[in-house]
């Protein structure tokens, strides 16, 4: 199982870097982790975009799905289809509109999942939890069948206790790690410490950073999250970089 970062901003984009996004790999299958701004233009310079065999959306906020109705044109304005004739989008139906959104003629259709839902994915099982966010929005627990490995993605979300057991001796941990721990206010996203904390706590194989901030040193946002993840290596998310995982 392979993860190669697409996009790694929170909000918008910035630095010529698209917002989040992923695509995941298991021998030939290629999925894609949430969709945000600028994915489509990053995965071109990796692949054709016809070579998709599904798309996994964590929730509908912006930064995750931007680019997902510039896909679905790509689809529809292309015939020769190498491995499905429509692309499966997966999606939560907490919200019917946007749901509804997902299946576009002759491209995409849409495939519904809520929390304690486990779906097949080709190669992948992967089963959701509800986080805590502004808008209903899920992390996924995503299993390689064949071999076992097993990412957690928390999507967006603030510290809540449910992620350790749901992020249980994971291979890979990849957080939203939108804050600085000197972060003041609201929180709907995790700090650099929280997200160390979640993968000790989880007792995971390595953890990533991702959603990261526009502006600051990211390389202290790595530090912040080594201090309380211990002996556990933590990265952060850098354009086309690819984690076998």
């Amino acid at each position: 199982m392979k993860l190669t970062v697409l996009g790694y901003y929170g909000g918008y984009p910035d630095h010529g870097i698209g917002t989040s996004s992923y695509l995941l790999e298991s021998g030939t299958f290629k999925c894609l982790l949430d969709c945000g701004s600028g994915a489509l233009l990053s995965l071109e310079q990796l692949m054709d975009p016809l070579m998709l065999d599904a798309v996994l959306v964590s929730h509908y906020h912006h930064d995750h799905v931007a680019d997902l109705g510039v896909l679905q044109y790509y689809w529809q304005l292309h015939e020769e289809r190498p491995n499905v004739e429509t692309l499966p989008i997966y999606g939560p139906t907490s919200d019917p509109l946007q749901f509804g959104s997902l299946t576009w003629p002759h491209a995409t259709v849409g495939h519904g999942y809520l929390p304690g839902n486990q779906l097949t994915v080709g190669p992948f099982d992967v089963t959701f939890l509800q986080t805590k966010h502004p808008v209903p929005a899920y992390a996924m627990r995503i299993t390689e069948r064949a071999t076992k490995q097993v990412l957690v993605f928390t999507a967006d979300t603030a510290a809540i206790s449910e992620l350790v057991p749901f992020a249980k001796s994971a291979d890979l941990l990849l957080t939203d790690t939108n804050f600085f721990n000197d972060h003041a206010g609201i929180k709907w996203h995790l700090t650099a410490g929280e997200s160390g904390q979640l993968a000790k706590d989880a007792g995971v194989a390595q953890l990533v950073l991702t959603h990261l901030p526009q502006q600051g040193d990211l390389d202290e946002l790595v530090s912040q999250a080594q201090q309380t993840a211990g002996t556990i290596p933590v990265l952060r998310a850098t354009l086309h970089h690819t984690f076998d995982i």
